[in-house]
């Protein structure tokens, strides 16, 4: 049995699908030496540690939240593609500046601050003291 790509339209958009869904995976590949094209490569210049830390804490979660997008619409019937459209040039533009982000925080130095350390320029807190009571 022979099947003829004309005299079939199922198999025709199934090859279709089939072949978008090869060349936009080729596109997965890129998106870690492409990422810095999509991002300000000066935006994190004029950054102190600080907005660095909360920065890369803000671009970590939202790469969390778009990788889960992805593999979400991943689960479904063409969901690859549908993956591809919706989600991956915001993939790619967050991770970019995710890297540039991260070459700012190692280019000064930061360390980062621990869960619990109270601000320095907290000034001491003195006790409530009470008066003593009238006899």
């Amino acid at each position: 049995m022979t099947v003829s790509l004309s005299s079939s339209p199922r198999v025709r958009g199934a090859l279709v699908v089939l072949l978008a869904g090869f060349a936009l995976s080729g596109c997965a590949g890129m998106s870690e030496t492409v990422a810095p094209a999509f991002a300000d490569p000066g935006k994190y210049e004029l950054y102190d540690c600080k907005q660095l830390e909360g920065e890369r804490k803000a671009l970590a979660a939202r790469t969390a939240d778009l990788q889960k997008l992805m593999d979400k619409a991943e689960t479904g019937a063409g969901g690859a593609v549908v993956s591809e459209l919706a989600y991956r040039n915001d993939y790619v533009a967050v991770r970019g500046s995710a890297q540039l982000a991260e070459d700012a925080w190692r280019r000064n130095r930061c360390r980062e601050t621990p869960p619990n350390a109270a601000p320095a320029t907290a000034a001491p807190q003195r006790p409530d003291i009470k008066p003593a009571p009238k006899r």
